[in-house]
């Protein structure tokens, strides 16, 4: 009886957050359309087939997430926990900041910040206003915002992409140690990373998920790692260390780390900064070590979807997304080092399950 209790509340939250994105979306495409009627982000509409299967889709993922907790992967309040505090807090701002987002859109300003933004250190790549965001990602109030965007864009989905990292890499983990018991294997023996861990969410559900392991975070602002202590201290237990780094170089001795992730960034990097983070994740990894990429998928997973994603590329400022949907991932993590690589789809999110070869 627990389970289908469980089952009906978690669809029914799902839902309630699907219904509410969508509503979001709708108006606010309304307001642009009626306030910007020639802003220029313009989208193809998609046809009944493919709202189908992304709807399809959708009610997979949702059971493959209670389904991995039921069966203990993760705890099964994990498939509840929402940002309320913050959508309680900041959801408004997302109506209040729409006007500067067009009126930045409409004079085709995609590298624009505010003139207290310090700019120094960070490389022109990253100096974009990724998702017309203000300020992109180096502001207090964006790292606010961020979860919130997110969830929306997905249909409060976002966090159960998320979670598709966890078997894998829970996996990957009691493969190294010969199947041993996770929770019995001391913390210094037991580090995972999060390269570009963001406000976050990815740490949460690792942490919660591997409760002996030691965890770290890396995130090259300084604003998203303020966001991300914040949530990580709302729980209670060891917190995870939470570093300033360019992944491109990250802060980390060769082979110190049993299990690395990175959750929804590499569409965000030019093809040869994909290949530099891939080389430093290797060189971090120790042998027999797992590493997990979550990020969108690409036109060769799903090509009923390709409308969809160069509507994703056409609607939000996200400069390498052309390049990434077509990009073979694959071949630039056998380029860095890496061996027994395999993939997986969920919903609009595609996984790279790797390892660093035993020596």
């Amino acid at each position: 009886m627990s389970d289908t209790i469980t089952k009906f509340t978690y669809q029914t939250f799902q839902k309630s957050k699907a219904g509410f994105a969508l509503a979001h979306k709708q108006i606010s495409t309304y307001l642009e359309n009626f306030i910007y009627p020639n802003l220029g982000l313009k989208t193809k509409p998609l046809s009944a087939k493919v709202i189908q299967k992304i709807q399809q889709r959708m009610d997979e993922i949702i059971e493959k997430d209670l389904t991995d907790s039921e069966k203990g992967i993760y705890p099964t309040n994990m498939i509840f926990d929402n940002p309320w505090s913050d959508f309680f807090s900041f959801y408004l701002n997302i109506w209040l900041e729409l006007p500067q987002v067009w009126q930045r859109v409409q004079q085709k300003k995609y590298q624009y910040f505010s003139p207290q933004i310090n700019l120094q250190g960070y490389p022109n790549y990253y100096l974009q206003n990724f998702h017309h965001q203000t300020d992109g990602y180096l502001s207090e109030m964006s790292a606010n915002l961020y979860d919130l965007q997110v969830e929306i864009l997905f249909n409060g989905t976002a966090d159960a992409m998320r979670r598709r990292i966890l078997a894998p890499l829970k996996m990957g983990l009691e493969k190294l140690f010969f199947g041993q018991n996770l929770d019995a294997i001391a913390p210094q023996k037991q580090r995972v990373l999060d390269i570009a861990c963001g406000t976050g969410r990815t740490l949460k559900f690792i942490r919660a998920t591997l409760q002996k392991a030691s965890i770290y975070g890396v995130d090259f602002s300084l604003a998203y790692l303020k966001k991300a202590n914040q949530l990580l201290s709302e729980d209670l237990g060891e917190l995870p260390y939470l570093l300033q780094a360019n992944a491109e170089n990250l802060p980390f001795r060769e082979n110190y780390f049993q299990g690395t992730t990175c959750v929804f960034t590499f569409h965000e990097l030019p093809p040869m900064v994909r290949q530099k983070v891939l080389e430093e994740a290797f060189r971090v990894i120790q042998p027999g070590g797992v590493f997990i990429i979550c990020d969108s998928i690409q036109v060769c997973d799903e090509p009923d979807f390709a409308s969809m994603l160069e509507n994703f590329s056409a609607r939000f400022h996200e400069p390498y997304y052309k390049n990434y949907i077509t990009d073979n991932l694959e071949e630039r993590l056998k380029k860095a080092g890496f061996v027994n690589i395999t993939t997986e789809v969920h919903f609009v999110s595609k996984y790279w399950i790797s390892y660093k070869p035993n020596i």
